[in-house]
């Protein structure tokens, strides 16, 4: 449990027994003070530079959410295929099929959105970025899309 959107999903999607919605939220406030750290830390090794959370040059806000929405559902079903799932688990290709996920979506989508697909990446770039220029409506905007995709991959 790296992402809140994968958390989501398999909470929604009810194949893990053991994940409750007290354990998930537990989780998700780990994921997210772990993405404000890391950006902190980006901060302190660069010093103190960070960067914004917004579409690349030449695309906007709805193209970034289209393309966070899509790739977060596809590592969530990713997931939800291979991790969790009683009839297709893969123990021993799982790491491979997700890492896939991550890595292509990264690729395809990296240009557009930055590839975060990943709510306490999203959150925590602009804490990094200590909110400032509007990005807390950034994060709102990539958070609100990663979920959508997540539940739209939980079915």
């Amino acid at each position: 449990h790296f992402n809140p959107a994968v958390t989501v999903a398999i909470l929604a999607s009810g194949r893990c027994r053991e994940l409750s919605c007290g354990k998930a939220g537990m989780y998700m406030f780990a994921q997210l003070v772990g993405g404000i750290a890391a950006a902190f830390t980006y901060s302190a090794i660069y010093h103190g530079a960070s960067f914004k959370l917004g579409p690349g040059a030449g695309y906007g806000f709805a193209q970034a959410a289209v393309a966070e929405c899509m790739f977060t559902f596809m590592l969530c079903y990713a997931v939800l295929s291979v991790a969790v799932s009683t009839t297709t688990n893969s123990p021993a290709m799982f790491g491979l099929a997700i890492g896939s996920c991550v890595t292509v979506g990264g690729n395809a989508v990296g240009a557009i959105s930055g590839g975060a697909l990943n709510p306490a990446v999203s959150f925590g770039i602009v804490a990094g970025h200590r909110l400032a220029d509007g990005g807390l409506a950034a994060a709102a905007l990539y958070i609100a899309a990663e979920l959508v995709g997540a539940g739209a991959a939980a079915g």
